[in-house]
């Protein structure tokens, strides 16, 4: 089996300010890693666990989260753009000041989130909360 394949465990540790740009954490435990300001452009998150992990300000652009669970997570000013987040669940987890409106948000919970307003009025027009 690859190395690269292998789930990481980098649950409690701290990456500020790390390049981890275009890595594989497919079904890794990030559980409460410290992220911020980090550099996670294109990088492998589907199925990860990031529950309350901090990622402020930390830079998200094109990656995968399909099935990732963020729950509690800090994501303050974090930049999601052109994300993939499909399943992911976000439950407590602080999404203001966050850039995302672009990403994938279908099939996740954001209405479970914190997140200012004209984020959530974008979201619910684009991924509207199954009733």
């Amino acid at each position: 089996m690859k190395e690269d394949l292998v789930p990481k465990d980098l649950s409690f540790t701290s990456h500020i300010n790390a390049d981890l740009r275009n890595k594989n954490f497919q079904n890794a435990n990030l559980k409460r890693c410290i992220l911020d300001g980090a550099d996670l452009t294109g990088v492998n998150l589907c199925g990860a666990n990031l529950t309350n992990a901090s990622l402020k300000g930390t830079i998200l652009k094109k990656a995968s989260l399909d099935g990732a669970i963020l729950d509690g997570a800090d994501c303050r000013k974090a930049n999601l753009s052109l994300s993939n987040m499909q399943g992911a669940s976000v439950t407590g987890t602080d999404l203001r000041g966050i850039r995302g409106r672009y990403a994938v948000w279908k099939g996740v919970n954001w209405w479970d989130a914190r997140m200012n307003d004209d984020l959530k009025k974008a979201l619910s027009k684009k991924w509207p909360q199954k009733k």
